[in-house]
């Protein structure tokens, strides 16, 4: 399943642990908070090697990181913010900047465009939205058992 466009994907860099996560001097993410837990449950590899067929081009605009995209599309779906709004919550908010995927914190600069967010529900499709869906729940139950 291909959309037609011009953007190339670039894989990310992996699973981010919130040990690995820049932290400015003085800050120090708790690691139970939700959204650490959730991004560490959440089997990124996988739903990114299943993703990176939507983007067929080699050419062309990088695309934002999956665990960027997707984990906004997640945010604004629990909190039903605007396009406008996920954006700045993403730049402002050092846990939802780690469940995004970023190496560390930074409020330099937004995260992407807000007219990005259409981009990004146009190529995670409801078909697509399940498969990952799936490989959550898959995640979370071998998780449970171990």
């Amino acid at each position: 399943m291909h959309l037609k466009g011009t953007c190339m994907y670039r894989y990310g860099n992996g699973q981010t642990r919130l040990s690995d996560f820049q932290q400015p001097m003085g800050m120090c993410l708790r690691e139970d908070n939700r959204w650490v837990k959730k991004a560490q449950l959440l089997p990124w590899d996988k739903i990114e090697a299943k993703c990176a067929g939507l983007f067929p081009s080699a050419t062309g605009n990088v695309a934002k990181p999956l665990q960027l995209a997707l984990g906004a599309y997640l945010i604004q779906r629990e909190y039903g913010y605007s396009d406008e709004e996920i954006v700045l919550q993403i730049q402002e908010n050092p846990y939802l900047q780690c469940f995004c995927g970023y190496a560390g914190y930074d409020d330099s600069k937004p995260p992407f465009d807000a007219s990005s967010m259409v981009h990004f529900q146009k190529r995670l499709m409801p078909e697509i939205l399940i498969e990952i869906n799936e490989m959550i729940i898959q995640a979370a139950v071998g998780t449970a058992v171990q």
